[in-house]
Parts: C-alpha cells; sequence; structure tokens
C-alpha cells in the first residue's frame, strides 16, 4: 500500500471519527441545554464525589438518632410529649434530614419545574405534617436522604473506578539532559528525549525502546497481565509496567498524545454517551412524575363526589402515601449505575465501550464480519521462497523490497524484512498504489509491478497459470512489463481465533469473513476456524457490497478489522470493532469499541458483557415497576402507610443498587 493511500485512509477515517464526535457533541450540548440547571442542582445537592462519608452526613444521621429516640418513647415507653414539643423535635429533625432535598425542590420550583421526586418529596412529607403524622414525615424523608446516599456512594464508586482501571499515568518521570538524569513531570517531556524506567515503574509515554531488550506487563492497556518483551526499536506505550532492569525509552508522543491518554479521555466519555434505555427512562421520568401528580390529587379528591362520609385527612393521607411510593429514583439511578458497571466489566478485560449505547447494540448483533489479517490471523508474515522466471533471484528481491519499502502493508513489510540490507540497493520513483491490486513504480529505470495476479491481468501481462492455484499468500513480479516472478508468504493464524468462531455460533451469531487476499487463501483460512461464509479477492467496494447486502437482509452487523483500510465498512456496521487498539490513532478514533489486545475471543466477551448489562439493567425496571404498582394500589386502598411506601421505595431503589454494582464483580467466560 503506497503512504499516500495509507494517509488518505487515515484522513478519511478521522474525518468519520470528528463527524461522529461533532455529532455526539451537539447531541450531548444539547441535552447538556435541556439538562444544564439540572446538573448544577445535583452538584449542589450531593456536593461533588467526595462527600459520601458518614462525616459529612451527621446531620441526616443526627435525624435519624432522634427519629429513633422519639419511636421508642412513643411506643416503647407509650410517652408521647405534649404538642409543639413534638412538633418542635420533629421539625428539627425533619430540617437536619431534609434541607438539601427542600432547598433544590425549592430551586427547581422557582423555575416552574414541579415534577420531579425532589418537589415530590417535599410535598409527601410537608403535607404528612400538616396532618399531624410527624413521625412518618421524618421517616420518609429520612429514610429518602439515606437511599440518597447510598445512591451517590454507589454511582461515584463506579465512577472512581472506570477511571481507576485506566488512570494509571504517572505524574514524574526520569529524562536525560546533558548526559544527566532529572526528575520532571511528563508534561514537559518533549519528542525525541530519552527517558529511563527502572524496575517496577511505569512507562510515562509512548516511544520506542532504546535499550537492546526489556520485558513489560501491560495488563493497563490489554488486560492480560501476561509479560511482553520489546526489542530496541520496537513500541512501548504509556502505561506499561517494566518488570526488569533499567531500560531507555526514546520518546515519541507528548504525555496528553499518548495512547494511554486517549484511551482514559474515551472511557470517562463514554460514561457520559447515554443508552437508549438510559434516554428512554429519562423521558419516561419526566411523563411519568405528572401523572402520578394528578392520580395522588385524584387520590385525595375524587372520592368526595363517590364516599360518605368523606373525610379529607384519610383521603390526603393515602395521596400522600402515593407520592411517596411513586418516587422514580429507583430507575433514574440504578440504570445509568448498571452501565457504568458495563463499561468497568469491559474495561477490566481489555474492551473499551466508547459509549453505554454500544452495550445495547452489541446484544441485537447476529452477524459478526471479520477482517483477516491482523484480526483472525497474528498479521506477522514471514517470506517462505522467491520463484523467478529467467530472471536474477537476488535482483528481483530488491527490486521487489525498494517498491514494497512505499508501503506499510503487512505483506510489504515481509519482504521489506526478508530482503534486509538489500532493500536500500535501489530508490524506487512515482510509486503509485493501484487499490486491491498492489504497486506500480520506477526501480533502478526499470518499470516494476508487484502486487496480486490481477495486477497482471490489469495490465495484460502474460503469467504462468499455475500463480492462480497457489494457495499461500504472494507477491506477483513484472519488470518492464514482463512477468519476472514471485514471492510466497505465510501468515499465522491467531491462538484463540477458532475458539471464538466456535462461540460466537453458540450464540447463533453468523460469521462472515472479507479479504483482499486470494479466495484460495480466505477458504484455507475459513475452513480451518469454521467461518460460515468467506469471501476473499475482495477489492474496498467489494467489500462494502457484501455488508450492505447483509444490511438490506435485515441482518444487525458487526465489522472487525484493523479499520485503517476497511473505513466504508467500518462506517456501515451497526458496530465498529478494533482489533490492535494500540496501533492505530485512526482505529480508536473511528471504532465504537476497541479491543486492546488483538484476541478474537474478547469479541464474544463484548457480547457477552453487553447481555449481562442489558438483562441487568431490566431486571431493576422490571423489579421497580412491579414493586410501585403494587404499593401505589395497596395506599390508594389505605392498607400502605407512610411507613411501607418510604421503606418499598427505599428498599426497591438499594436492591437495584446492588444488583448493579455486581456487574463489575462478575467473570466473563468463553
Amino acid at each position: 500500500m503506497s503512504t499516500e493511500l495509507q494517509n488518505t485512509d487515515d484522513n478519511n477515517l478521522k474525518n468519520k471519527a470528528n463527524a461522529n464526535n461533532a455529532e455526539a457533541k451537539q447531541h450531548d450540548h444539547q441535552e447538556g441545554d435541556d439538562h444544564k440547571h439540572d446538573a448544577e442542582d445535583d452538584e449542589h445537592d450531593h456536593g461533588g464525589d467526595e462527600e459520601t462519608g458518614w462525616r459529612s452526613h451527621w446531620p441526616l444521621l443526627t435525624s435519624l438518632g432522634v427519629l429513633i429516640l422519639m419511636l421508642v418513647l412513643e411506643f416503647g415507653f407509650k410517652f408521647i410529649p405534649k404538642f409543639p414539643i413534638n412538633l418542635i423535635v420533629y421539625a428539627i429533625a425533619f430540617l437536619l434530614a431534609g434541607y438539601n432535598v427542600l432547598d433544590l425542590a425549592w430551586r427547581k420550583a422557582k423555575r416552574f419545574d414541579f415534577f420531579n421526586e425532589f418537589f415530590l418529596m417535599s410535598v409527601a412529607t410537608i403535607g404528612a405534617f400538616a396532618i399531624g403524622s410527624y413521625s412518618e414525615g421524618v421517616a420518609v424523608m429520612v429514610f429518602y436522604s439515606i437511599g440518597e446516599w447510598f445512591q451517590d456512594s454507589a454511582v461515584n464508586k463506579a465512577k472512581r473506578s472506570i477511571k481507576a482501571l485506566l488512570d494509571v499515568r504517572p505524574d514524574e518521570v526520569t529524562v536525560l539532559r546533558d548526559g544527566k538524569p532529572t526528575v520532571i513531570h511528563p508534561n514537559e517531556i518533549k519528542v525525541d528525549e530519552i527517558i529511563q524506567v527502572k524496575a517496577g515503574e511505569k512507562v510515562a509515554l509512548d516511544g520506542e525502546l532504546n535499550s537492546d531488550a526489556a520485558t513489560f506487563n501491560t495488563a493497563a492497556l490489554t488486560g492480560e497481565s501476561k509479560p511482553d518483551t520489546k526489542r530496541k526499536g520496537e513500541v512501548v506505550f504509556a502505561g506499561m509496567i517494566n518488570l526488569d532492569k533499567v531500560s531507555e525509552i526514546k520518546v515519541k508522543a507528548l504525555f496528553t498524545d499518548s495512547k494511554l491518554s486517549k484511551i482514559l479521555e474515551m472511557v470517562q466519555d463514554a460514561t457520559a454517551r447515554k443508552s437508549q434505555t438510559q434516554l428512554f427512562i429519562s423521558r419516561f421520568a419526566k411523563i411519568y412524575t405528572p401523572i402520578v401528580f394528578a392520580l395522588a390529587l385524584a387520590v385525595c379528591f375524587i372520592p368526595y363526589f363517590f364516599v360518605d362520609p368523606y373525610i379529607f385527612n384519610v383521603w390526603f393521607y393515602r395521596a400522600l402515601v402515593f407520592l411517596v411510593i411513586s418516587c422514580p429514583c429507583a430507575l433514574v439511578v440504578s440504570i445509568p449505575l448498571g452501565y457504568f458497571g458495563g463499561i468497568g466489566l469491559a474495561s477490566k478485560n481489555g474492551i473499551l465501550f466508547k459509549g453505554s449505547n454500544f452495550l445495547d447494540v452489541v446484544t441485537k448483533i447476529n452477524v459478526v464480519v471479520m477482517d483477516k489479517t491482523g484480526t483472525l490471523t497474528k498479521g506477522v508474515f514471514n517470506v517462505q521462497e522467491v520463484i523467478t522466471n529467467d530472471f536474477d533471484k537476488d535482483e528481483l528481491i530488491k527490486l521487489a523490497a525498494a517498491i514494497e519499502s512505499n508501503s506499510t502493508h503487512p505483506i510489504a513489510k515481509a519482504v521489506v524484512q526478508y530482503a534486509g540490507e538489500k532493500v536500500n540497493a535501489f530508490k524506487a520513483e512515482n510509486v503509485e498504489e493501484i487499490s486491491g491490486h498492489g504497486l506500480k513504480g520506477t526501480v533502478n529505470g526499470k518499470s516494476v509491478l508487484a502486487g496480486n495476479a490481477k495486477l497482471l491481468k490489469k495490465f495484460n501481462i502474460e503469467h504462468p497459470a499455475e500463480i492462480e492455484t497457489i494457495v499461500d499468500t504472494i507477491v506477483v513480479i513484472a519488470i518492464n512489463e514482463k512477468y519476472a516472478g514471485y514471492i510466497t508468504i505465510a501468515d499465522e493464524i491467531k491462538e484463540d481465533a477458532k475458539q471464538a468462531i466456535e462461540a460466537m455460533h453458540k450464540l447463533n451469531i453468523q460469521t462472515v469473513m472479507l479479504s483482499g487476499d486470494k479466495q484460495s487463501v480466505v477458504d484455507k483460512v475459513a475452513q480451518t476456524l469454521g467461518i460460515d461464509n468467506a469471501y476473499g479477492d475482495l477489492l474496498p467496494e467489494g467489500k462494502v457490497e457484501k455488508v450492505q447486502a447483509l444490511k438490506n437482509e435485515g441482518k444487525q452487523l458487526a465489522f472487525v478489522g484493523d479499520g485503517v483500510n476497511d473505513a466504508p465498512v467500518v462506517a456501515l456496521a451497526d458496530a465498529g470493532i478494533a482489533m490492535g487498539g494500540l496501533g492505530s490513532d485512526a482505529t480508536i478514533e473511528t471504532a465504537d469499541i476497541v479491543i486492546q489486545n488483538d484476541q478474537p475471543s474478547k469479541i464474544v466477551t463484548a457480547i457477552k458483557i453487553g447481555k449481562i448489562t442489558r438483562s441487568v439493567v431490566w431486571q431493576n425496571i422490571i423489579i421497580a415497576m412491579v414493586v410501585k404498582v403494587i404499593v401505589l394500589g395497596l395506599g390508594a386502598g389505605g392498607v400502605a402507610t407512610l411507613w411501607e411506601a418510604v421503606i418499598a421505595d427505599v428498599g426497591v431503589a438499594l436492591l437495584a443498587i446492588l444488583n448493579a454494582v455486581r456487574i463489575q464483580k462478575m467473570t466473563i467466560k468463553m
């Protein structure tokens, strides 16, 4: 592949990524305009991420203590403080527990926002005081506030755990300047400077290993703790941990441009990208709450026309029960918490979802379309043999290496590596990429073609028929419009590729492989792995046609590949999954899901995490709605009191939270 085409494909992918990001930002901006005041109110109410300890909640705990004391006196010792003493004590306890809720309800009410859980709880508790049910009014506020406390703690813990998975960037680094080691912040390091990393230290910036060899733990990036040995000149990424001796690394990217920084930013952004379920629940709550208010008013006043005698306090109390149990906080909090858990579980497994919406998308996938090279095979090609046709073998290698040195394709790299120092014997000029065919250029005054058999057909160059039957990947060479020979190259299938295909079949997922390689090679790989359908000899537009045909059949599909050479297919897929997330910036920017350790089995892991997350979320929705409907009916019928209402509401919320939190502790099996 030519450098020009590579850059073009990178730009295409980056343009798509920028478009997607712009669309997401526009959506987020619109959502932000709608919920800006709500976010400010929530921050004011909850006090940020850190205020979840016991000390910060002393007013609530004091209120709980007063409530317990008053209940013991009233029901244990049959001692009821006389009015107004009991009112004063309960009022103080009420304000200690609910001043945040009351303040937030008032601030929202000033903006004519009455249909929210804070206003709902304020009306219910103040109403209880109005009819003399002081202890119940305080109890509702105390237990509601305790529920909010636990909810905030769970959400903050989930967010911190997600951030902690990847926020392993060191705060200082040792750089060699004027031959002397100097410890400074990574932000101050410049490209091409040499840094030192001691045994046990984390690498702070992306670069190339300057030492002869070093072994690293890559768990922070790939989710795998298996040591990875790097040789001089090989790429080392920020977040890796040096396992042996002091190593030197030549910096190739600034601190803010490192893969780890981009991945961390992506994961943090993922928590803000809402799923369709989250968006539905948010909209549902806005419709549900005013309906509940209307029904509560109906419970209070409609019996006046049908019940004799009508006692206002009785029906007003039932309406208050109705309001308390109808609070939608269990849904509003536990659902995003479930998606946070899914994103966190995926990150622990070396899989990065760019938004909780993609956790939903993967659950609907029924076709997985995969690239061959670098996805199912290692993409590490080695030259097997060189066959010439009345041409000097040594010169053929030099000419082929010279022109292939202009490409970043793995096959081209294999030829260049095989040539060794011979690659510098000649210089290629006027190199042109012929998409899906190969390269054309001038080397040492000779016209050179290097590519597949289709390239020779395109230029009407006669060649032996046996070339068409060779199973291995080949690079056919033509010199001065005459067939000169070919080079055979073999790739190796990844260890877990067959396991991944079998696991997909168990999930009733159809597998398809698309490749620009020749059909005989593609068929061999497909037969070995058990892939349902495999198509070779495809130009980029051919891949698009195959994917579009699947979509026209109503298939929900994921495309898995390196992303750089398959921009149109990535754009078409319902879920774009990038293999080799550490290799290409364009891939990370474009894909919806990034698998960091290149293992095909992680495709199945990603799908299973999506299914688990969706299952837990819907469990919470069903549990919350069933309990609420039952207690709403009991409250309207006068069976349930405010005590049952608040216990049911807080209990359902805590149950949903515990159910959501357990996602992060799960182990995914193939």
